[in-house]
């Protein structure tokens, strides 16, 4: 099958405005578009007059592959999605799961639940800010983020086994407890995050070069922040300052004192300040978990989805058969749907699942938030110069795994 088959072509998603410009493509090979976006411009001069942004290169198909399988099993490809920020996805897919069981998970779980979550939040923001560095022309913050991105990788090693798609949240609760050392290997980096980040944050915000890249570029205004369903940083750098740990408080957010950062102008300058504030307000929220984390176990003890403690399976043959046919067959949800959602570090990340009351998914769907955002480039970019688009994208967040599924 030829590439024009399936590709859609200029001529058939774009018309052009005017006779005196041209139409070029940015994307989907050029660095600058985070991945396989392409982006049709509208170029008079070296202004923008329209552009269109095509989706598809990466499609995986995850969403209808996860109909064919166990919901456990559908874990590890919510990892996939947004993969710089797998512990809440995971999250967003177990809280669905969850509220089609009606079960209820413990304390502790939903402790430690906040912090995986949290540090994936400041992990994908670290990425953000050090590519976004790199597109902008600002080398050295790439090497300070990168350094304490690898120190959560680690963190999530160490708790999972695995460093970026951990698969650690599941429905019922965690895949094992926090393991010894964890607690004081966080506390180490909580203490050394801080300092590194106002580091960088001192070479970027009065930085002239960087200042006239994006201060007064790509501005989103609230109404149309809203009017678009964006949600997340780029929706708070325009003023709204909704956030659903606060609106809407799952696994326990409401047991943490902490700030939602807001803009003034909604420019890509208010983005990334917003995204700086919000890594510092992430560390306040894994410091108080972690200060005030609950004893108990980390699973639910309903035992339709949880399998028997390891010490029965030796000594009684129901336990045995229920853990075969758990790992083997998994559990049944009953009939119905249900949407959880909750807030990731590119904006609301929810599932929305339909149960048909067998052991996998009618209909499993993702409300991916950079998707949502990503539309906003078509407004965003018009009117400025090709050389802005760049940064505007940089500034927007997106992963293109969440968005072509």
């Amino acid at each position: 099958m030829s590439s024009q088959t399936f590709m859609p072509s200029t001529e058939t998603i774009f018309q052009k405005i005017g006779e005196n410009t041209m139409v070029v493509n940015l994307g989907p090979q050029h660095p600058s578009t985070h991945g396989v976006l392409r982006v049709i411009c509208e170029l008079e001069g070296e202004t923008i007059i329209s552009c269109k942004c095509v989706i598809g290169y990466l499609h995986t198909g995850m969403e209808k592959e996860a109909e064919y399988q166990q919901y456990m099993k559908c874990v590890v490809m919510t990892d996939r999605m947004d993969y710089l920020n797998a512990n809440g996805n995971n999250l967003a897919h177990a809280l669905a799961v969850e509220k089609l069981l009606q079960c209820e998970i413990p304390k502790r779980a939903q402790y430690l639940r906040v912090i995986l979550a949290e540090l994936s939040r400041v992990a994908s923001h670290l990425v953000w800010l050090g590519t976004h560095g790199l597109d902008l022309g600002a080398m050295t913050p790439y090497f300070y983020v990168w350094q304490q991105r690898e120190l959560i990788l680690d963190l999530f090693e160490m708790f999972s086994g695995v460093r970026m798609m951990p698969s650690w949240i599941v429905p019922g609760g965690l895949r094992g407890d926090m393991p010894e050392g964890f607690e004081t290997k966080l506390r180490e980096f909580l203490d050394g995050f801080l300092p590194e980040l106002t580091v960088v944050e001192n070479m970027l915000v009065e930085n002239p070069i960087w200042k006239e890249r994006t201060f007064n570029v790509g501005i989103l205004s609230a109404e149309q922040a809203l009017s678009l369903g964006c949600s997340g940083p780029i929706a708070r750098a325009s003023g709204v300052a909704w956030d659903l740990r606060k609106s809407n408080p799952y696994s326990s957010y409401e047991d943490f004192s902490f700030g939602i950062p807001v803009g003034k102008k909604g420019d890509v300058y208010d983005r990334f300040l917003v995204r700086i504030a919000e890594m510092k307000e992430s560390c306040k929220i894994i410091r108080q978990a972690i200060d005030g984390l609950p004893e108990g176990p980390v699973r639910t003890t309903d035992r339709k989805i949880s399998p028997p403690p390891r010490a029965e399976l030796d000594t009684s043959m129901e336990s045995l058969i229920h853990h075969f046919k758990l790992f083997t067959e998994g559990f049944r949800t009953p009939v119905g749907e249900a949407y959880a959602s909750v807030e990731g570090s590119k904006g609301e990340l929810g599932f929305y699942i339909v149960s048909d009351g067998s052991n996998r998914p009618y209909r499993w769907h993702e409300r991916p938030s950079s998707l949502m955002n990503l539309k906003s480039l078509e407004i965003l970019a018009v009117g400025r110069l090709i050389a802005d688009v760049v940064a505007i994208i940089g500034s927007i967040d997106i992963v293109l795994g969440e968005i072509d599924r």
